[in-house]
């Protein structure tokens, strides 16, 4: 009679269900973090905004402060996209891992 190993399809269970949590909490921080950058930006505009003196100056600004606001954006976006990428990599790992 074969007995069949549990061991290791478990062991990658825990390892992705660690992973899961890493993640999470990565994802977390990154929110965090997002949050805290968009307060600081649209503050920090809002100080800016108070010397605007003509109808020229409030044209410049809106326009770069939403240049500024779009690449932030972006910056963030990528950072989220980094995060996925390497969590789908380390997954696959592990994956790959319980095949052998």
């Amino acid at each position: 009679m074969n007995t069949i190993d549990f061991q290791k399809p478990v062991e990658a269970v825990k390892a992705l269900m660690a992973m899961q949590a890493e993640t999470i909490t990565k994802s977390i921080e990154l929110q965090k973090k997002s949050g805290e950058q968009l307060m600081s930006f649209f503050k920090s505009e809002a100080e800016k905004a108070k010397n605007l003196k003509s109808p020229e100056d409030v044209v410049k600004f809106n326009v770069d402060a939403n240049t500024a606001l779009f690449e932030l954006m972006k910056s963030q976006g990528e950072a989220f996209a980094k995060l996925a990428e390497e969590t789908r990599k380390a997954a696959l790992a592990q994956f790959q891992n319980l095949t052998k």
